[in-house]
């Protein structure tokens, strides 16, 4: 028996209490000077924005940073995100942004690969498939501007 399923309302208490955690207090939150590949994205729906900005040297990203406006799940989100990706390989970046895909849309997902610690507060955002899209909003800017990394 999983830990949800044991303890529903305590684990759907954490989760609210990681989520308002990284929304109050954000980590990464900021911009980087220069050199930064900087990715600028909305979602029209709700209105939610966020700016990325990464560091990427010889494949592997050094920092990550965003400023954005939005709704809890949408910035909570980015903050996780920016943690999680800090120091990994741009191709573990992009799995780790599948894995978290994979979540979002309530299918069985790999959590044996990585160690998604606070994103898995977010699993929760599944059940609201309106919510789906703050969710990934920053995942799909650091796919957009590692992928335009990568053409050049």
């Amino acid at each position: 028996m999983s830990l949800e399923n044991k303890y529903p309302v305590q684990l759907d208490q954490l989760y609210r209490q990681v989520i308002m955690d990284h929304y109050k207090n954000p980590r990464n939150r900021g911009e980087i000077a220069d050199g930064a590949l900087t990715v600028r994205m909305n979602n029209p729906t709700c209105g939610d924005r966020v700016q990325l900005q990464m560091i990427v040297k010889d494949g592997k990203i050094e920092e990550a940073k965003f400023v954005g406006e939005g709704c809890s799940i949408s910035l909570a989100s980015a903050s996780m995100m920016t943690e999680v990706i800090k120091g990994k390989t741009v191709d573990d970046a992009l799995k780790l942004s599948a894995i978290f895909s994979d979540m979002m849309q309530g299918k069985d997902y790999d959590d044996e690969t990585f160690d998604l610690g606070d994103l898995e507060a977010l699993q929760g955002v599944s059940k609201f498939p309106a919510r789906i899209k703050c969710a990934t909003l920053a995942w799909k800017a650091m796919e957009k501007g590692l992928s335009e990394e990568q053409e050049e």
